[in-house]
């Protein structure tokens, strides 16, 4: 379905600049917050920054996928750009909290198009024994993505101004959107094209509803509260609804026959687990380095950063192992190294050191990699040009759910069994915030008592997390060896 005349290494630059630029945005804009918050004020609402960005790209991935089946990648990454492009302009101009979710939701939409449609378009451009391989440049983007982001976003907060962090990425996308529409060509069947709107629609309230409850539940509201409850009788009615529409329409949003294939199922089931163990390691690994192990945030850091080492070094690998044992085999090594890492996170103590817990970090990083890049190229590998967009950012979704589901039920754990720990030890530390552990000076001011009973009662609750991401990393591993064989096209 690609013209002859479209100049692949040209249009895989500008790809990996926006894909670049999409993926620098969550790390970067992490290490700007306390500045950004200092400016604009608005504490409450901090969360709600990360959220209202995931929020958007959640709900907009599918639509977007199928778009670009309906009418082509290039128009449908055009725009997914501008938007984004546009939301951070926005971005950098906000003088409220509020004014810079709300452009944050702008810039979400934009970035809901950028991942899958890159994606796509490499599934378009290569062949799949060079597919494997470029998707493991891809992947690469994200590991350094995460690396650069907090070191660079520290560099724009100090030398110059929080507002640059957004307005940085109009020339990277700049430079991306010339490339893609002077140097990628395709043939899109000129034919009337249905757009299952309505489908479309209950698809994106079903799923923001979800979402607003895996944000808010737990913390700002009670698992059992009004608010969570409705949103959660939304969600059900919605995503049924949505499923009968899609069971009756000639042009589905998502065609339910994807889920008869049983690669597809197993690898999308497979990428929302995995979504959830790395939220839970981005998320409360530098706490445990911090407050129990008592290390500063750039040795907490660098544990994690071991991952984004891991990741795009095996994707890499796993695109030449895909060729040389198939996508069974490479997918069965990535279950093995996120089960490995994730039963030495199990037996993470705080007397094994940072290094032990970097090592641990940097297998789980080996296991999505070897993965990640099996499921897309193999899924690709697997549907026609029309169905290759909305397949890719099925898998892309259910990354992102996986990740929202992680951070509500391993955080909930967390706090669950924190307060368990307090309670058993028939001592109030409401208090004092678990945030105290993670300032060197605040943990020197705390009596002796108080902080080996506060970083025990840490300990135990993370315990349980890590038991959490061991049983995650078991499911994995055992639901990867029913992956079927699939025939090299």
């Amino acid at each position: 379905m690609v013209h002859q005349k479209t100049n692949r290494p040209l249009v895989l630059v500008a790809l990996i600049l926006s894909m670049f630029m999409a993926a620098i945005e969550g790390t970067i804009v992490a290490t700007a917050m306390p500045n950004i918050v200092a400016d604009l004020g608005g504490f409450s609402l901090y969360s709600w920054v990360f959220s209202s960005f995931l929020l958007m790209q959640a709900v907009t991935t599918m639509i977007y996928g199928k778009l670009a089946d309906l009418f082509g990648r290039k128009p449908v990454f055009i725009i997914g750009v501008i938007i984004f492009l546009f939301g951070s302009v926005l971005c950098g101009l906000a003088t409220t909290m509020i004014t810079l979710i709300i452009f944050r939701l702008i810039q979400g939409v934009g970035a809901g198009a950028i991942h899958p449609i890159v994606t796509t378009i490499v599934g378009d451009m290569y062949t799949m024994e060079e597919r494997a391989k470029v998707q493991g440049y891809l992947a690469s983007v994200w590991g350094i993505s995460s690396v650069v982001g907090p070191l660079l976003g520290g560099i724009i907060v100090q030398f110059i101004d929080w507002k640059w962090i957004f307005w940085m990425n109009i020339p990277i996308g700049i430079a991306g959107l010339i490339g893609v529409i002077v140097f990628f060509h395709e043939e899109v069947l000129k034919e009337k094209k249905s757009i299952d709107y309505f489908g479309s629609s209950l698809f994106f309230v079903a799923i923001s509803a979800l979402i607003i409850v895996f944000v808010q539940a737990g913390t700002n509201w009670a698992w059992l509260s009004i608010e969570t409850i409705s949103l959660l009788l939304i969600f059900i009615i919605g995503i049924g609804t949505f499923l009968w529409q899609e069971n009756r329409v000639s042009s589905p949003m998502m065609p339910l026959y994807l889920w008869k294939s049983k690669l597809i199922v197993i690898a999308n089931i497979a990428t929302l687990l995995s979504g959830m163990i790395i939220l839970g390691l981005s998320s409360f690994l530098p706490t445990y380095v911090q407050a129990v192990m008592g290390e500063s945030a750039i040795v907490a850091g660098f544990t994690l950063s071991a991952l984004s080492i891991g990741w795009p070094i095996s994707a890499t690998i796993a695109g030449h192992l895909v060729l040389k044992i198939g996508f069974r085999w490479t997918a069965i090594a990535g279950g093995f190294a996120l089960f490995s890492g994730a039963f030495l996170f199990y037996m993470l103590d705080a007397d094994n050191g940072p290094v032990y817990a970097g090592i641990s970090s940097f297998i789980v990083g080996v296991g999505m990699g070897l993965s990640s890049t099996t499921f897309i190229v193999a899924i690709q590998n697997t549907v026609t040009w029309h169905e290759r967009g909305v397949a890719t950012s099925l898998n892309m979704f259910m990354r992102i759910i996986g990740s929202a589901l992680g951070a509500a039920f391993l955080g909930g754990l967390l706090n669950i069994q924190l307060q368990n720990y307090y309670q058993k030890k028939g001592e109030n530390f409401e208090a004092i915030s678990t945030d105290t552990l993670l300032d060197a000076e605040m943990r020197e001011s705390l009596p002796a008592e108080t902080l080996i009973t506060m970083q025990d009662g840490l300990t135990y609750a993370l315990h349980t997390v890590n038991t959490g991401l061991f049983i995650i990393g078991t499911a994995i591993f055992l639901l990867l060896w029913l992956f079927p064989k699939v025939k090299m096209n």
